[in-house]
């Protein structure tokens, strides 16, 4: 099965189909829009068997006023006292975390993480004994489809 295929399947199964509007698939990433709440994203599935369920996005939120939002499902669960990281290219960025999810600390920081993700080509996610990697070909494209996607409603 193809990679794209992969995500396309992944993401179908991850929510229901009508709340979904494709905006592509580029590569190792997609572009979707949701009605309602309005809201676009680029997503990426982590690499490997290991990452089961661990995958990253990047929101936009026009009824909220949010552009790039970096959110990030882990593979596994962290303490709450646990330090995850984000290694995007050779930037490093220490995340807030609840559970699974991980996020920027700040809308400067998702700014700065997703200017990172523009010009690297990998990122991995680690802490609390596990890493999930990610390739960023297509990235670019991803997020700027989501961008102009809930820019055209």
């Amino acid at each position: 099965m193809t990679r794209p295929l992969a995500l396309a399947m992944l993401l179908l199964a991850a929510a229901p189909l009508a709340a979904r509007d494709s905006l592509g698939v580029y590569d190792g990433w997609a572009a979707f829009r949701d009605a309602s709440p309005a809201r676009c994203y680029a997503i990426a599935k982590a690499e490997g068997n290991s990452a089961v369920g661990a995958y990253a996005t990047i929101s936009t939120w026009p009824g909220k006023g949010v552009r790039g939002a970096v959110h990030i499902v882990l593979s596994h669960e962290v303490s709450p006292k646990a330090t995850v990281r984000l290694a995007v290219g050779d930037k490093r960025f220490t995340l807030v975390t609840k559970g699974r999810n991980a996020w920027a600390a700040d809308p400067r920081e998702d700014a700065a993480i997703i200017a990172a993700i523009r010009s690297a080509a990998r990122m991995s996610v680690s802490g609390g004994g596990f890493t999930d990697r990610y390739t960023l070909t297509g990235a670019a494209t991803a997020i700027d489809a989501a961008t102009v996607g809930c820019a055209k409603r």
